[in-house]
């Protein structure tokens, strides 16, 4: 395992004296369901790890819906991002068994596929399109008649078009976290309740981070996992730019009852809006939650929800599955999202020895967490679980971080 070369022990600015025998190998700075999936593959790989964080999976986590969407995700001009995605989805289904069975939680993965409805004819051509570039890709998508769908979903409103992504499943990031909470406790990964307040160096190297209460964990490697704070951690320590900014997501938790079917996640168009509708697995007396989803704003107030917000994701949702009309509206959640200027997430070395970036994430946290602790336990030198070495080889080289920071600084962790 990594491990920083330094004196017995260190005395940084805040005068707390460390002792290098308690050194874990890794420190996670952050607790959403990347920085606990990183800290859970990196014990898993025979770490000693410590996660910082005052308050794990309140951020993006918390509203996120959990599209597990390599298909309808896709973007015709990034094949890199479709390559990063299927890779994502690949990993999923052994993740979420492993994770059960380590945590004795169930994460809520359903392979279940997803349906891209059209409202209109103008909806229609941009779906057939997407399709077109679907079949162009590789990419599994089946055009389905308006009684297909009806047959798939008979709780469908008065659509245009319709298509089958079967390879789009779903997760519930909140029973995913809870699960990975309880495998990391198993594990022996050391929460600690508090912010990290800046980075410690020794040289030209990064091996921790003072917390906000003065306290100082040393690392042989630091992930900042911390969304956009992790762009001034890293600044304040010296290492290259980390270009993540916030934009900003609602979404709406509706209450259901056993009348409303629905199986599969709905991802559709609305006169040229994109809205979806993603159903929980129904309860033992057939209530069940469904997530509408997303707005999408760069100036918002992170945990502020607009109504005009709430309002148009509802108006967009109950074109499409007119019954929601008669579900309750339970919550409404609205957290900062962590997008980099393309899209695809920094996971990798940082450009300052030490420090390992995974943030970034965007609307694709859920879907990219597994890649993301495969990625930190290659990058430790251990085995990497799930992946063939070419399909891994061009996650990693999507998102490695050099393709968006300073090309003068030393690429290594």
């Amino acid at each position: 395992m990594t491990s920083a070369t330094a004196p017995s022990t260190v005395t940084p600015a805040s005068g707390v004296l460390v002792p290098r025998s308690h050194i874990p190998d890794v420190l996670v700075v952050g607790g959403g369901i990347v920085g606990l999936a990183c800290a859970w593959y990196a014990t898993r790989a025979g770490a000693r790890v410590t996660v910082l964080d005052p308050s794990p999976g309140d951020g993006a986590t918390h509203a996120a819906a959990g599209m597990l969407a390599p298909v309808g995700e896709a973007e015709p001009d990034d094949a890199a991002a479709t390559a990063l995605h299927l890779a994502g989805a690949a990993l999923w289904p052994g993740f979420a068994a492993e994770l059960r069975a380590s945590s004795g939680r169930d994460p809520g993965f359903e392979a279940t596929g997803a349906l891209l409805l059209a409202y209109d004819a103008g909806d229609r051509a941009d779906l057939l399109r997407r399709l077109d570039q679907h079949a162009a890709t590789g990419l599994r998508s089946v055009a389905l008649t308006v009684a297909d769908a009806r047959r798939e979903e008979p709780g469908l409103g008065p659509v245009a078009g319709a298509a089958l992504a079967p390879d789009d499943h779903r997760a519930d990031p909140r029973a995913t976290h809870r699960a990975l909470l309880e495998a990391a406790r198993a594990a022996h990964v050391r929460r600690v309740p508090t912010s990290a307040a800046r980075l410690v160096r020794e040289g030209a190297r990064v091996v921790g981070a003072v917390d906000d209460a003065g306290h100082v964990h040393l690392a042989g490697l630091t992930v900042l996992a911390a969304g956009t704070p992790s762009r001034t951690l890293a600044a304040d320590a010296g290492a290259p730019a980390v270009p993540v900014r916030d934009v900003v997501g609602q979404t709406l938790r509706l209450a259901a009852g056993p009348d409303l079917p629905l199986a599969r996640t709905i991802r559709g168009q609305v006169q040229g809006r994109a809205v979806y509708v993603v159903p929980r697995a129904p309860r033992p007396d057939g209530t069940r939650e469904i997530v509408v989803g997303a707005t999408s704003e760069e100036t918002a107030d992170a945990r502020r929800p607009r109504t005009g917000g709430t309002f148009a994701l509802l108006r967009d949702a109950r074109a499409l599955v007119p019954g929601l009309d008669e579900t309750t509206l339970a919550e409404v959640t609205q957290r900062a999202r962590p997008t980099t200027p393309d899209g695809r997430p920094l996971v990798g070395p940082s450009g300052l020895p030490g420090l390992w970036l995974a943030t970034g994430h965007g609307r694709n946290g859920v879907l990219l967490a597994p890649f993301t602790g495969v990625a930190l336990v290659q990058a430790l030198g251990a085995a990497t679980p799930g992946l063939p070495g070419d399909s891994l080889d061009r996650a990693l080289a999507a998102t490695d971080p050099a393709r968006l920071t300073a090309p003068d600084h030393r690429r290594t962790a």
